[in-house]
This record gives C-alpha cells, structure tokens and sequence, in this order.
C-alpha cells in the first residue's frame, strides 16, 4: 500500500507525538474507559514536554464520536505547531501506545494496513442501486459520507418496472407481450445506467472489493451490463435491499464475512508473491540488514513485515521506505517464509544486491 497521506509526518521537524487509541463506543462504558486511557496518556505526553495547547486539540480530536460504527481505532501525530494527520482506522490498533520523540511511531498504525480495504458495495433493484464506499480513510460501509457524490444513488430513469395483469386474469396477447417486453427493457436500461455508475466509481476511486446485493433478477442483469473485468471482481453478499439498514444483524454479519474472506485471500496472495518472489533470482530481499541496505540503495519496490515479528529496527525501516516511495504491506503472525520478519520485492538488482534465497542469506538456519 502506498501512503503518500503520511509525507506531512516524514517530513515534520521538530519533536514529533504519535497517539494510537482504541476509540470503540459499542458499550455504554466505552465512553469513560477512553477518556479514562487518554488521561493516562495525556499524562505521559506532559511529563516529555508536549504543549498544553496541543494536548487539548488532540483530546478534542480522539474523544470526539466519529461518524462511525462498530470498532475502530484513532491514529494521530502531530508536532508541537498542531495535528498533521487524524485517520480513523478499520479496526482497533493491536496495542495502544503514545510517543513523543525526534521520529514518528508508525508500526501501531501501519500492522493494521491489511484492514485498510477500499470496498465498493452496490445494492440493486430494477429501478436503479445504492452505491456505497468504505475507504481506508472513511473505513465504515454503513456510516459517514460515501464520497461518491451524485453516483451515491444511481435511478435508471425508466419506471415501467412490474409485469401487470387486467381484469384480475393475467394479460394475454400482443398487448401482453408488448409491455412485458417494455418492462424488461426498462430493467435492462437502468442496469446499464447502473453499471455506467459502478465502472465509474472503480477508476475514479481505485476501489480494492466490490460487493453485490438486492433483487436476483437486477443483480443477474447488472452483471450482464458490466465489463468482464469488473465481473469477474464482483462478491455477492446475499440479504441487501435498497433503503434498508446496512448494519441490521444478518446482512452485516454477511458483509463481515465477505469482508474477513477477502483480506484472508490477499494476505495468503502477499505471503505466496513473497515466497514464489524468494525463487526467482534477484526478485526480492529477506532479513533486517538486508531489507535496510536495499533501501538505502533505492531498490525497495515494496517493504513487507510480519505483525508481531518485526526486528528491532523497524521503525527506522519502515520510516526509510516510505521516504524513497515504496509500499509498505503487513503479514499476520503466522504468516511463514519472511527471514526477521521483514522482506523486501525489489524494483531491479545487481551485483551488490544482497543474495534473494533465504538459505544463503546467513549460515544462521533460525532465519530460514
């Protein structure tokens, strides 16, 4: 993932403060434990020196309700001039943490980067569709602004949407036919307005997921009217309707679901890229001193850590990284087959590069 968002934190002089807070308000206690847990680390913040009148900007900030549902968590750095960054996050950070010091602290923010989904999820009828958008910036499907403007609801425009019958018989002859055919033409022509709605919203907003739900028969017709790519990106997620609530009990366990399935995916297609990436000659780098001189030598496509098995100094990996522009991904624990716990995909090699197999790389076979 790259993170160009956090350029104002790289760049801040100066001693920097790093908050990471678990902001979830599911309870009725919620509430007071965070205040609770920002007053402890108001009181860290203090006694490094942190200015009162920064202190209180930031107790505005994390003890402000966001728009959202559900757990969450709060990142914030800031120098002593103001707030650089404010991101609410997908989930909770694994460990709470505050800091203040010369460089950021940036692990508690980035081991959740493998929750930071870019989600599109469209809710069909044959009049027309919902569009919704999870962003890692906005990381609720269900609260908050959907930031897709006037495509947030998408009407096809052609209301003559039900089969009828007369007399209380059904319709028969040419007439029948006539308007039953009307009436597929309709549901024909708002899908594909709808599906104009969705290719748009997957260039302009470079959408990781796209979920599908509401009416079969609009779901089926949809499908017919996007383009193969898109198709064959789609995850049907049953028990949508437009209009409803998208956090009622059944359908948002559905989502969660869709949701939790597709990071597990990603994660194994990021470990099995970096292993297959161990295979071939030159095409990545394992282990702390390797990863570290890869960067300093502007090599570093992608910076890859495993959560919970970080070496020592990865936050000064992490911080050079993204300084020369390089994505930074984060594996689950047990993820196997990254030496140290960090490795790095390279963007090119040459003789100085440090050997990519993981068993030459050290006589040491507790890296391996």
């Amino acid at each position: 993932m790259k993170l160009p968002w956090l350029t104002p934190v790289l760049e801040a002089t100066g001693p920097v403060v790093s908050v990471h807070l678990d902001t979830t308000r599911t309870d009725p206690q919620a509430a007071g434990e965070l205040e609770a847990r920002w007053a402890r680390m108001r009181s860290t913040l203090t006694a490094d020196g942190a200015p009162r009148a920064l202190l209180a900007q930031i107790e505005e900030t994390v003890l402000s309700p966001s728009t959202l549902g559900g757990r969450q968590g709060r990142s914030v750095f800031a120098t002593d001039d103001g707030i650089l960054v404010d991101r609410v996050l997908p989930a909770p950070p694994l460990q709470e943490s505050v800091h203040r010091g010369e460089f950021p602290q940036l692990l508690p923010l980035l081991q959740l980067i493998p929750f930071a989904v870019r989600q599109l999820l469209v809710v069909v009828d044959r009049a027309g569709a919902d569009l919704h958008l999870r962003a890692p910036e906005n990381p609720s499907i269900a609260h908050g602004p959907n930031g897709l403007g006037e495509d947030a609801t998408v009407e096809g425009g052609h209301d003559v949407l039900h089969k009828a019958s007369v007399g209380g018989g059904p319709q028969h002859g040419w007439r029948a036919d006539n308007f039953e055919a009307r009436v597929e033409d309709s549901w024909e022509r708002n899908a594909d307005a709808v599906a104009a709605a969705v290719e748009r919203a997957l260039r302009e907003h470079r959408v990781d997921m796209v979920m599908l739900s509401g009416d079969v028969r609009a779901m089926g017709l949809l499908r017919e009217a996007l383009g193969r790519e898109t198709r064959e990106r789609l995850l049907e997620v049953p028990g949508g309707s437009r209009g409803a609530a998208l956090d009622r009990g059944p359908f948002r366990e559905a989502l969660t679901r869709t949701t939790e399935e597709f990071i597990a995916a990603r994660q194994r297609e990021l470990e099995g890229r970096f292993r297959e990436s161990q295979a071939r000659d030159g095409a990545s780098v394992g282990g702390a001193t390797e990863v570290a001189q890869a960067i300093s030598r502007g090599q570093v496509e992608e910076l890859v850590f495993v959560t919970g098995g970080e070496p020592a100094g990865i936050e000064e990996l992490l911080r050079t990284a993204l300084a020369i522009d390089a994505s930074v991904s984060a594996l689950q624990e047990d993820a196997l087959g990254i030496p140290e716990g960090v490795g790095a995909l390279l963007r090119w090699k040459d003789e100085a590069t440090p050997s990519n197999s993981i068993g030459s790389m050290s006589g040491d076979r507790a890296r391996e």
